[in-house]
Formats: C-alpha cells, structure tokens, sequence
C-alpha cells in the first residue's frame, strides 16, 4: 500500500519524461529536414565507412559539414570527409558550416547540446567524360543545384517556447503546418515566383510580409558575437526619384538591396519595370529558315588530306579576347597562331591596365595586329562578353584593308593543336559553313539550365538576376559553347540585318546570363544562314565538372556555373585524336602547369634547339610600378618591403668586402615590380626588382632579389606507422578547380583568414586530429578529420576570430595521438596601414591577438599539457612588446620572422652597378630579364610565322 504512491509518481515522471524525448526527437527531425532541404549547389556526401574518431583530452565530437570544395568530393564523386574538433569540455554539438562533403567536428566546452548553423548541400555523382566537347558554363545536374543567391544558405534552429506547453499531439500539428509554410517559402525562394513581397519607394524601407531570412541570412560566426538578424527587417534603399512602378519579387528586391551605386539601382528599377510593362522582351520573333529542324552537317575529317594549301586560301580575322596578367603566356599562345596572312584583333580586359600595356607593345611590331581602342569588362556570364563579341566584329567588317574570311575568338588560356596549314586547309574546304558547338540535350532542359527563362541586368561588374521571363515564340532557342568559327557572310548579317530576328534577339540576349553561348547559335538556326550550321567549334574543352562546377562565380552573377580545368601532362594524348577535326585545346594555365604547353608547342612545330634557356622557366608578373601602390594590400606592400632587405642583407654578407662599400645598399621607395618564379612547374618564390641606393657611391641603383620560401612541412621523427599524409600546407585564396592556393607563397596577415589544406596518399579510412598553435603557444583551434580511402585532398578553414597574432604559427597533425607531421606558416606584422607606415594605436590593434586571447568560443588550455605545448610567460610578455612596434624596430622584427621562412637565394642588377662582383641579370638562368625565347616576339620569318 505504501508502495502504490511511488510507483503512480514513477509513472507519472516516466510518462513525462517520455513526452519530453519525442518533443526532443521532434525537434531533432525537424533539424535534419531543415538542413536537408537547404541546398547550397555544392557536392553531396556520399554515405561509407567510417573510422570512429578518438576521443582525447576530454573532448567529444560536434559534427560540421564544412566547404570542401576540391577536397574529398572532387577525389571521389560525392563521398564526404568527416571533421571532428577537439576541445576540453563535454559538449556534443552538431551541425554544418560550410557545404560539400567533409565533416568537421569542433570538439568544445559546456555542458549542454547546441545545434550549430548549417546546411547540406545535394550534388548527385556525374561520371566525367573526359572526351566530352559539351561546353556548357552550367552543370548538366542544374535541376539538383540552387541556383538563388536568395535562399538562406545557413538557418538557426531557434528556441520553440509555443511547444513546450503544448500536448503531444498538437506538437506534431504544429509541427506539421510550420514544415508546409517553410516548404513553400524555400518553393517561391528558388522559383523567383507568386512573391509576396512590395518594395515602396521614396524614402521607405522595403517591406517584407514573408520572412526575411528568405531574402539574404547573416551568417553569424565567433567573428561577430553581436551581430544578429533583425526579425522581417529588409536593407533600406533610397533614390533620388522614384521608380516607374511597384518593385516586387524577390529577385528584383534582392538586387536593388544588394547593389552598391545609385545608377546601378536606378537602372536596375528602370529594366525591371520595362519588363513588367511588357515594354522589354519581344513576345514573338519571325523565323527565317527554310528547314524544318536544325541542319544535320557533317564534316569530313582526313588528316592527311588537308595537308595541301588550297589555291584560294581562306584569311582568319583571329579576336583574342584576355585579361589577367599572364602576358608571357599570351605571347607563347600569340607566337605559336601568327601567320602574316591573317588578322589579329585584341580586347584586353579595361581591368587588366599591365596586360593592355604588355598587348600594346608587341601588337605595334606587326602590321596584321591592333587592339580594340575600347574597352570593356567581360565578367564571367556577363552581356558585356557579347557586346564584346559584336562590336569587335563591326569593327573588323569596318577595316576595309582587312580581307578576312573567318572569324574565330580565343582567349589566353587556348593553344593551337593544329598547325595553321592545316586549320586554313580545313576552312578553305568548308569555307561556307559555321562551326559553333550545340548543348546536345533537349531544348527545355537547356532553357532552364541556362536561365534563359530569367531576366538578368549586367551592372557595377555584376550580373543581376531581377525575375522571369517567357521565351519569345516562333523560334528555337539554341546554345552551348561560347567558343565559335564564323564565316564572314554570317557575321556580316549578324551585325548589319534589320531582320527582325537579329533586331529581337539582340534585345533578348542584352539581358540574358552567359549570352555568348547562346545568342550565335539561335541567330543561326532560325536566319536563313541555318543550313550552314555545323555542330562542331573545333575545340577540345577539358570539363571535369567533380571540380571545374563548385558554384564558384556567385560572387560575380547571381547564378551557379561551371569552369574547364586546366589540361596537364597526362592529357596530351586527347590532342592526338582523329575522331572529328579539333583544332585547338582550352584550358591551359603556366601557372599550373607549363609542361603541357611546351608538349603541344613541340609537337607542332620541333623542339628548339639544345641548350635553349628558360624553357621550363616561368615568370609572371603579380605587380607592377605603374599599377600604383594602391593595387597592393598592405600585407604585400610589408613583405615586398622585407622581401627587398632581405636581398639587399644577402648582396652585403655574400659580395661585401671588409673595407669596401661597394655592395652595400640602403633600400629607397617601393619596389619596382614583383614576379612570381617557376620552374619545371615547381614554384619558386619571388622576384623583387627595387631601388637601392650605393653606400659607397650614392648612386641609385636598380636590383633584383629572388626569395625563395624554405620547406616547412616536416614529417615526424622517428615516422608514425601512418603513411597516408603527403603534404600539408597553410594559405587563403584556395582553388577547388585545380586544386591550389592562388596566393602563391601564403603571404598572410592578421586578418586573413587561413586554410589548412592536405594531400593524402590512397589507404584505408582513417582519423586524423589536426591543431593550430599560435606563436605563443596557444591553442587557437584542434578538429579531426576522418579521411575517406580515396581521398585526394582535403581542406578546412577553422572560424578563427581576428585579428590574427603576428608570428610563426604551427599545424600538429595527429594519428591516434601520435604525432604525424607538422608544418609552420607566417602570420606578419604589418609595417603599413592603407599604404603609410602603420601608428602605433592600429599596431597595438592589429599586432596583439583576438580579444581575452580567444580564437573561438570554446577554449582549449587543457590540451596544452596533454600535448606538452606549454604557455611561457617571457613569451606572452615578448608578444606584448612586439605589438607596440613601429618604425624601424617594427621592420627588424618583420625582417626576422620573414627570413626564418624566406631565404633570399641571390640577387643581380638591371643596369650599371658599382657593385663588381654582383652578376648582371640579363646574365642569370632566374631573372625576370634573363632570356625567355619561348615567349619572345621577333620578327616574321620567311614562311610568315613567328614560332
């Protein structure tokens, strides 16, 4: 009987408590369908093995999915890459933080679950086609990629209290009904359609009566403790009149709040309400051909056949389309096309002044070659490629002493793999067609894929996607590549027709995304021209869409799309290829690797001469004097500056004298230029020409340093039993395309933001724990990576908070526990805040760590003594010091921390020198000024070529 009380309490706690683990797994099902259906157009997680990571230093696992981009997924078609993070409390939280396949748990302090931000992303596996030439800036699996820049990418899982009280069952309803409002919020989201939202003009803000985590989400990191979402608050935007209409739609909202200048707004309000008057696009376009269909033409294909040179040879008006910096490469590319009979056009980029400069000299020392006298900035996707395309080809008509037959557009990162005998031989033979490459897939799907049916806006260098659209009707709307061989008939109808078909379609297409790959071909196939279409552009294209279609221009256009991947070595057989006439090859970049370049250029035309300098050489300008100081980061302009001590210190103890000041230099303004060095495709370091005045003359004198970094990836010693680890390395800027980081020597300052990258051999699953040590000692971040057996490389970025602590910095990398390798990467203090020698106030700001020394939320003192790194106080005091550095103490501490990574292997000058022992640099195999004959324009040879 006195039982009975305990057991119906026993009873009543259990029913409660059983109440609360369903609301729990509720919550939790709740979570896993809100970061599934988030989906961020990167690759999805594949399920498989997995080793259980160990737990250590009282740390246990929260689980994130960070960006991985090339990593694991690009290894392994979609399988992912778990993360597990240390850290020296009893935490379990899960989540995601970033968006293709590698898990990463951060192991952290407290004592409750926490749901972190995040979102998983869904990318069905492709299997790559390496022989494919269906050039496409847009995934073939577009249906499966979100391609709004609207939709929340990261989505808080926020405290429910209408649950709590609730019963069971009306839990469940809630539940129910709050999944279908967000499902059809995250429908109109990605469909841009059926908005709700009004933006009112004048001076009000724009409202909002749907969420606005639908418009743009603040992803809140360790970075911004206190920055939060407002509940339905939206970006006040402000004009200096009022638009035509009533904005609505997300897209046209999310526009007008993102774009930075008042004439971008204001045009974007004025087409958005053409468009939604009718006033914009053509409803109906007339078409023109007589054929039913698309032509069906088929080339023949006889390599030896078109070795002879035809009596009337067709003359190629070649329109190289470039920007960057890679001037020694466009030459090489320039060199090995030339022919004396043909025309070349060149539009550099109004972006890239040091490459317009370099195409205007040598463009001067032939007469067949000019450069366009505008400009243009042709982003990626933009509809400034086309008006590119179209003005070039006005002005080409217009060069009456110009006889060309053939149009065809290159850029920089193209390279014959034919001889010019035999494209002319080819092209005199089917000198009345038109050679552009068709998507091969159903119309409806490459509409879509496309975004043919959205309406973009190309302005402040971006691509505005502003709403929907229909497709005229009465025509076929066609695409593919970019990359195209047109007859001089065709252009000239293009450019002067008032056909309504070429008058419609190139309104149409001046708000189209990626208009070049679309606009010639539906020209073509519905002018009366049609039956000249052949579906070939000669081209071989290097798609590897595992890791060319990572989303990566998003910052450019409001849309995801794809790149090519550079070719390499063991590619060059697809060059040899008979199947259909290919006559030249994308993408190549010397950066990355010029070994296949050189293979090609042999192949057509023999090898140069033995003994021939700078073959496998590389040199690529990243600064130059007239670009101003203004174009460096005060992180470069600092190691520049120390770059160029260092050389000078190493002209002094290598070639100085007791007695003698000859060699001795005092360092004057701003270096002259700096070029990246490489060789046999290894980089090299830098090459730094400045100014120095002579000690023993006091004269100025121009010199070069070369900088080379010092190797600081180290396996452990004696070596653990693992052996998967191949490298490691430290940087920002990395490439999920190929696989690099393009800030090539990882010059970091304090509030950059690092990466840590690692290359893995083949082998079983493994677990690795990985940590970063600051320099003095603390442990800013640790997590552990579980390594599929065929991954690649992987890649995280731990969410540090800023700034940095100046100083070496150390990566441990584990197995079990065990010490695996380590590497060390400079993190410098800066001698120059916006481009004037940094005070003192911004040093002791940017030069002492994060604030209370916490590099994220959780601490991890207790590793220090189980991993045996401990904190000295005459380190920390040292670090103190060293923060409120300036002026010449500040450069000897920046110059001692630079050469404990950067050794300065040799230095020369570029003209008259008091010096006489130092080499000229004309006379070195290193120099920026040594010979270079590969890339070396001379002149015309008696068979009219250059190479």
């Amino acid at each position: 009987m006195v039982a009975a009380p305990c057991a119906r309490r026993l009873a009543r706690r259990s029913h409660s408590a059983l109440i609360a683990a369903l609301t729990v797994l509720l919550l939790q099902t709740l979570v896993v369908w809100n970061f599934s259906s988030l989906d961020s157009g990167e690759e999805q997680r594949a399920g498989g093995g997995r080793e259980n990571p160990p737990e250590g230093a009282g740390g246990v696992w929260r689980r994130l999915r960070t960006e991985s981009a090339g990593g694991v997924q690009a290894a392994t078609g979609g399988s992912g890459q778990e993360v597990g993070v240390l850290g020296a409390g009893g935490v379990r939280v899960q989540g995601a933080a970033g968006g293709s396949g590698q898990e990463v748990g951060v192991r952290g302090a407290g004592g409750s679950r926490v749901l972190r931000d995040g979102y998983f992303s869904h990318r069905p596996k492709e299997k790559m086609r390496t022989d494919s030439n269906n050039e496409n800036s847009v995934p073939k699996d577009f249906e499966n990629i979100d391609n709004s820049n609207f939709a929340p990418r990261t989505q808080r899982q926020k405290y429910q209290p209408e649950l709590v009280k609730k019963p069971l069952s009306k839990q469940k309803e809630h539940l129910k009904k709050k999944l279908e409002q967000e499902g059809k919020v995250k429908e109109n989201s990605l469909l841009g359609k059926n908005s709700n939202e009004v933006l009112q003009f004048g001076h009000h803000a724009v409202k909002n009566s749907s969420s606005s985590s639908n418009l743009k989400e603040i992803h809140r990191s360790p970075r911004q403790p206190n920055l939060k979402r407002s509940g339905n608050s939206s970006p006040e935007i402000r004009y200096d009149q009022p638009p035509k209409c009533e904005i609505s739609g997300k897209e046209a909202i999310s526009a007008l709040s993102r774009s930075k200048s008042k004439h971008c707004r204001r045009e974007i309000a004025e087409i958005y309400c053409q468009h939604k008057q009718g006033k914009l696009m053509p409803e109906k376009v007339m078409r023109l051909c007589p054929l039913d269909g698309k032509a069906n033409n088929n080339v023949l294909w006889d390599e030896d056949s078109i070795e002879y040179m035809p009596a009337n040879p067709v003359r190629i008006a070649f329109v190289l389309v470039v920007h960057g910096r890679a001037s020694r490469q466009l030459q090489r590319m320039f060199k090995a096309i030339y022919h004396k009979d043909h025309f070349y056009y060149i539009h550099v980029d109004k972006r890239s002044n040091y490459l317009h400069r370099k195409v205007l000299q040598f463009a001067s020392q032939y007469p067949n070659v000019r450069v366009t006298p505008w400009r243009m900035a042709t982003i990626w996707g933009g509809a400034s490629l086309l008006s590119t395309y179209l003005q070039s080809m006005r002005d080409l008509i217009e060069m009456n002493d110009w006889p060309w037959d053939f149009f065809i557009n290159l850029s920089a990162a193209d390279y014959p793999i034919r001889t010019n005998d035999q494209l002319v031989a080819f092209l005199s033979r089917y000198r009345n067609m038109n050679f552009l490459k068709s998507h091969g897939r159903d119309n409806a799907r490459f509409i879509r894929k496309q975004g043919l049916d959205r309406l973009f806006l190309e302005c402040d260098t971006h691509m505005w996607r502003l709403g929907d659209r229909k497709i005229p009707e009465g025509i076929t709307l066609d695409g593919g590549s970019d990359w195209f061989l047109l007859n001089r008939k065709f252009v000239e109808y293009v450019i002067f027709s008032s056909d309504d078909l070429v008058t419609k379609m190139k309104r149409f297409y001046s708000y189209t995304l990626l208009p070049a790959e679309s606009f010639f071909h539906t020209v073509l196939e519905n002018s009366p021209h049609c039956v000249s279409m052949v579906d070939n552009n000669l081209r071989i294209t290097n798609w590897n869409r595992k890791l060319g279609c990572k989303c990566q221009y998003k910052h450019i256009v409001d849309w995801c799309g794809c790149s090519p991947n550079d070719f390499k070595p063991a590619d060059f057989h697809r060059f040899q290829q008979t199947a259909r006439p290919t006559f030249f090859a994308r993408k190549f970049e010397a950066v990355v690797n010029q070994e296949i370049i050189g293979q090609l250029d042999y192949y057509l035309y023999g090898n140069y001469p033995s003994g021939t300098p700078g073959l496998r050489s590389y040199w690529e300008n990243i600064y130059d004097e007239p670009d101003g100081i203004h174009s460096l980061s005060d992180v470069l302009l600092t190691m520049y500056h120390s770059f160029s001590r260092l050389g000078l210190r190493r002209a002094e103890t290598s070639l100085h004298t007791d007695g003698d000041n000859s060699c001795r230099y005092y360092p004057m303004g701003h270096p002259v230029s700096v070029q990246l060095y490489f060789l046999a495709d290894r980089f090299q370091g830098f090459l730094i020409k400045h100014h120095a005045t002579n000690l023993a003359v006091s004269k100025l004198e121009t010199l070069e340093t070369w900088v080379m970094p010092k190797k600081m990836f180290k396996i452990a010693s004696p070596p653990s039993d693992f052996g998967r680890l191949q490298f490691s390395e430290i940087g920002t800027d990395w490439d999920a395309k190929e696989r690099i980081f393009r800030n090539f020597g990882g010059l970091i300052g304090p509030m950059d933001e690092p990466v840590g990258m690692q290359k893995w051999g083949k082998g079983p699953n493994v677990t690795v724990t990985v940590i970063w040590v600051d320099p003095i000692n603390v442990i800013a971040a640790t997590y552990d990576i579980l390594i599929e057996s065929s991954a690649e490389f992987t890649h995280y970025k731990p969410p540090l908070n800023l700034p940095l602590r100046p100083g070496v910095w150390t990566i441990k990398i584990l197995h079990h526990w065990v010490p695996v390798a380590e590497t060390k990467f400079l993190v410098t203090p800066l001698t120059f805040s916006s481009r004037q020698p940094i005070k003192q106030e911004e040093s002791m700001k940017l030069h002492n760590g994060p604030p209370k020394n916490a590099y994220m939320e959780q601490s991890f003192q207790g590793l220090n003594p189980v991993l045996n790194i401990p904190v000295k106080a005459a380190q920390v005091d040292q670090a103190k010091k060293n923060a409120a550095l300036i002026g010449t103490k500040l450069e000897n501490w920046v110059d001692t921390l630079v050469s404990s990574i950067w050794s300065a292997v040799d230095v020369c000058n570029t003209g008259p020198t008091s010096c006489p022992v130092m080499q000229a640099c004309s006379q070195t195999a290193w120099s920026s000024l040594s010979p270079d004959p590969k890339s070396e324009l001379g002149p015309i040879k008696p068979d009219g070529r250059l190479r």
